[in-house]
């Protein structure tokens, strides 16, 4: 995932904010500790926000002890004690990294690719691990970049079909977060259109330095300029946010609602304004 499914900061309460980097400090402790040190540059908001929806849909309190930071020993941060709801984030976190090396293998040049070539043999343990642990899981993000790079190297010029690979992903590791059929048919609805937002904005974001280096970009084919491309999609990017704001309204959210809402109301539509400087 890419970072763009995060807060706004300004309009959460301060415990709020709190509980939110408790999860992320979490996040990253897990990671650490199930994949290794480095794992943890695999950390982004996405993750956060996986993170926090799965433990949101589970009743019961989550205790908060403070600890001493892996990175930074002089500062203290707040940590879940139990991270069973974490387990999952984290092997996604862990496999899309190392399907992103490998993409990155073979689409980059020179030392570029001797860098992520360096990099591969450093986190295939973990991958290992994590993809035996969730074969699922795996099996979710195999068959999203095998459909996202034949899309891709055929040059496929329709938005609507090479966003839909990511937008699947998302709905199908999204209903991992409950056992209720009728919550995992709305979180699919919720992936799906979170996805599709992370596919488009990525995609608007990249199109000036992809149209530069000559990488491909779907939006090539219909837009010449910067401006051509937020025009295009900046209402379908607020129209996967209120598609998503439905879908979320639905589910039985036994905790967190605030900072999730605070993520789908206000955080999309912040990121992607900042994003594209609109």
């Amino acid at each position: 995932m890419f970072g763009y499914i995060k807060i706004s900061k300004g309009e959460l309460k301060v415990k709020e904010y709190e509980m939110y980097k408790a999860v992320y400090c979490s996040l990253c402790k897990t990671l650490g500790k199930h994949y290794g040190i480095l794992s943890r540059l695999t950390l982004s908001y996405d993750f956060t926000f996986l993170a926090l929806l799965n433990m949101s849909l589970k009743e019961g309190c989550d205790q908060i002890e403070r600890k001493r930071c892996t990175f930074n020993p002089l500062k203290k941060c707040n940590y879940c004690k139990n991270t069973d709801s974490l387990s999952m984030p984290s092997a996604v976190a862990m496999i899309m990294l190392y399907f992103k090396i490998l993409d990155n293998i073979a689409d980059e040049k020179g030392f570029k690719k001797m860098g992520f070539t360096l990099l591969k043999p450093i986190f295939k343990g973990a991958y290992k691990k994590a993809s035996k642990n969730f074969p699922h899981i795996n099996d979710i993000v195999k068959e999203y970049i095998d459909t996202q790079n034949s899309l891709e190297k055929s040059g496929c010029e329709q938005l609507d079909e090479v966003a839909d690979p990511t937008a699947k992903a998302l709905s199908k590791i999204f209903m991992l977060c409950s056992e209720d059929e009728t919550q995992k048919l709305v979180l699919q609805r919720l992936g799906y259109c979170l996805g599709r937002y992370v596919y488009l904005l990525d995609a608007a974001a990249d199109f000036s330095k992809d149209t530069e280096q000559n990488k491909y970009n779907v939006l090539k084919f219909t837009c010449k300029t910067q401006e051509d491309v937020n025009k295009k999609i900046e209402p379908q990017l607020y129209f996967c946010i209120n598609e998503g704001a439905k879908a979320f309204e639905l589910l039985d959210i036994k905790k967190y609602k605030h900072i999730l809402g605070n993520i789908i109301y206000l955080g999309l539509e912040d990121t992607f304004k900042k994003e594209l400087e609109i």
